[in-house]
């Protein structure tokens, strides 16, 4: 199941970048420069992709209908619009 799901989401065009990092705590703060500097939807589609990775290893199956993030219900007034 996880092979099928890697081969199906490998990209054969993609440069790769290596690093070599001396500290960890120097490789965490890079980590985190890299996804501050991604778009919201991009970072949501990464965990999106984790959910699914971390199911399949499992070997459990994501049902559709498992409740998502949600709107809120009421708007409230913002006085400094």
């Amino acid at each position: 199941m996880l092979r099928r799901l890697l081969q199906t989401e490998r990209m054969e065009d993609t440069p790769i970048t290596v690093r070599r990092y001396t500290e960890f705590a120097e490789m965490k703060a890079d980590e985190y420069r890299y996804w501050q500097s991604r778009p919201a939807h991009e970072r949501l589609d990464a965990v999106e992709e984790m959910i699914k990775t971390a199911y399949a290893l499992k070997g459990w199956e994501m049902e559709p209908d498992v409740p998502r993030l949600q709107r809120p219900f009421v708007r409230l007034p913002r006085p400094w619009r």
